[in-house]
Parts: structure tokens; C-alpha cells; sequence
């Protein structure tokens, strides 16, 4: 009994894993690059205003519902636990939070060369 209470507590302590997003990459030399990385938080029914980023962006929504249009690609809206890819060069062209009473999060990793503002206007 007091074995089997021991293996029972040791596999409930096993990690486990789930592939999230998958997508190539630019093909682009990463000297002198970095990434950063912010918690970014969006008030109920907030639209911001086109922009760019400087090389590549991975984004994460953390909580609630985004609905994201970047340049090329069709408007959708993303949920929390989906991911979104922004290639460099493009705009994003829309980045709203989908609901009129619950904020949304998302965690943004901005891949780029050292100094460059992280977003400018479109």
C-alpha cells in the first residue's frame, strides 16, 4: 500500500507538454539581434493603431480573445492559449480586444537588431 501511495505521487508529479504553435522562420542572420519580451494588457473593447515591428514577432494571448489582421494575411481572432506570427516587414493592421467587459492579455516577443524602436506607427 505504502509503495503503490509512492508511485502514485511520483506520476502525478510528471511534467507534460503540448505543442502550441508551429511555424518557419524568416531566414535572417542573428548577429546583433535580441529578443524582448512584454505582458501586454488590453482595457474591455480597446482598437489600436496600425504599426510595424522591427524583424519578427511571436505573440501569445494570455487571457481573454484578440482580434488580430496582419498585412497579407485575413482578420481572425485569436483565443487565450493560440498563438500569432508577424513577419518583418509587415503591419499590423488591426489589434483589437474582442469584448466590450473583460480585458485581454498577451505576451509579445519582439526578435530584433539591438536599439531599434520596437514599434513605430504605420
Amino acid at each position: 500500500m505504502l509503495l503503490q501511495s509512492a508511485v502514485s505521487q511520483a506520476q502525478e508529479k510528471q511534467s507534460s507538454s503540448k505543442q502550441v504553435y508551429q511555424h518557419d522562420l524568416p531566414d535572417v542572420t542573428m548577429d546583433g539581434w535580441e529578443v524582448n519580451v512584454a505582458e501586454v494588457s488590453f482595457p474591455p473593447g480597446y482598437s489600436g493603431k496600425a504599426h510595424h515591428h522591427p524583424g519578427f514577432v511571436l505573440v501569445y494571448v494570455l487571457e481573454g480573445a484578440v482580434e488580430t489582421k496582419i498585412s497579407g494575411l485575413s482578420k481572425k481572432t485569436y483565443q487565450a492559449g493560440e498563438m500569432f506570427f508577424e513577419e518583418p516587414g509587415s503591419t499590423h493592421e488591426v489589434n483589437h480586444n474582442i469584448s466590450e467587459s473583460r480585458s485581454a492579455k498577451i505576451l509579445a516577443m519582439i526578435f530584433s537588431k539591438k536599439g531599434l524602436p520596437l514599434t513605430t506607427p504605420a
